[in-house]
């Protein structure tokens, strides 16, 4: 069993806590022990901060960083040399007139840069074997698929 924490503060408070809905700010930072703060808002769509971390942001990339984890592991035990990772992964969701909102799926697009003469096939079929052990990937109810492009390198 594992256990995680953070702590989430509001910091939208401009005086006078909710008590008009356009009298406050929808921003709060996170701070989990010994780890830098990250200061985050609500989607620009909701009218939030677009220079910051929303939600959405924070689950797309905690989604890339356990795939592309999992992918360097699984990849070392294939024998498979893996020097570049980059992801640019894309989430599609809706929003329904009440506000209530979902992840309707995602896509990680990563370019990996790997040895010269890798057999890009078996690179590839490690993607498959990621959905079954990411931690973050068994956590979501929405599908997970992979568009991985592949380099050499030079």
């Amino acid at each position: 069993m594992s256990l995680y924490t953070s702590r989430l503060t509001w910091t939208g408070n401009q005086g006078q806590g909710n008590r008009s809905y356009k009298g406050y700010q929808r921003t709060w930072s996170v701070t989990t022990p010994g780890k830098p703060e990250i200061h985050c808002s609500n989607d620009p769509l909701l009218g939030g901060d677009p220079s910051l971390h929303n939600p959405e942001d924070l689950l797309l990339s905690a989604l890339s960083a356990c795939h592309m984890l999992w992918y360097l592991h699984l990849a070392f035990d294939a024998g498979i040399e893996v020097h570049g990772y980059e992801d640019t992964p894309e989430a599609t969701g809706e929003n329904e007139p009440s506000g209530a909102g979902r992840f309707l799926s995602a896509t990680l697009k990563p370019l990996i840069t790997l040895a010269q003469g890798t057999d890009q096939a078996a690179a590839d079929a490690v993607h498959s074997k990621i959905h079954a052990v990411c931690f973050i990937a068994r956590s979501v109810n929405f599908p997970v698929t992979y568009d991985a492009r592949y380099q050499e390198l030079s």
